[in-house]
């Protein structure tokens, strides 16, 4: 089967599914710290899943994609302060009341910060390369931020091939891994101060935190 997919088709189930995923893990693991209040998680969850599903389901998707966009970028935006939050409580958790630090909290806090750090920048990734799928859609042409293996030699991939959502989140991943670029290479200085953010919060999250926790198991 074909992997190119046209940019105003692109299927939403895998941002859905990632969103819903983190969302569940939030919910789900013990112990973790909190740095902002429950219902603004759900409120900014369920803003941006509606337009993704309405993206979807609609005949006209133009002005369901504009949606999407405010409504992802305020997402990202949401977890990407509440990431930041919680690994500064954290830091100072760590630092100022070693004794009071517990490892289970320790632990399943650097893990959803990780997991979310992860799917916070995939989808700001998705929704600023090339303007985003709502210019893509629309047929509007802009300097990509990132250059993918597949653009820069096309005899790799399918004629008219595109990134799509697993491709940033691929990104991301790799980013949060590796500390640093590795099949992607960033063209834009947005593009490279983001990388170095997501890289930076990954590197505390699991240098001192995760280092930490594991310390402190009796």
């Amino acid at each position: 089967m074909s992997d190119v997919i046209k940019a105003n088709d692109e299927p939403r189930w895998p941002a859905v599914m990632g969103i819903l995923a983190v969302f569940a893990l939030l919910e789900v693991l013990p112990n973790h710290v909190h740095a902002i209040p429950r219902w603004v998680s759900y409120a900014v969850v369920v803003a941006a899943l509606v337009p993704m599903i309405m993206v979807t389901v609609s005949t006209d998707k133009t002005i369901w994609l504009r949606i999407e966009r405010v409504a992802i970028m305020l997402l990202a935006s949401v977890y990407a302060g509440n990431t930041a939050a919680e690994l500064g409580d954290m830091i100072g958790i760590i630092t100022i009341h070693p004794p009071e630090t517990r490892s289970v909290s320790l632990l399943t806090s650097s893990f959803t910060i990780w997991v979310t750090n992860v799917l916070t920048f995939s989808l700001l990734y998705w929704q600023i390369d090339a303007g985003g799928p709502t210019r893509i859609a629309r047929g509007i042409t802009r300097r990509p931020d990132w250059l993918f293996p597949q653009t820069s030699a096309p005899e790799l991939a399918s004629p008219g091939w595109t990134p799509l959502y697993v491709d940033y989140l691929s990104l991301a991943f790799n980013t949060a891994t590796a500390f640093s670029p590795t099949d992607v290479l960033p063209l834009t200085r947005r593009a490279k101060s983001l990388m170095m953010l997501e890289s930076a919060i990954s590197l505390l999250t699991l240098v001192l935190v995760a280092a930490r926790a594991v310390n402190v198991i009796p």
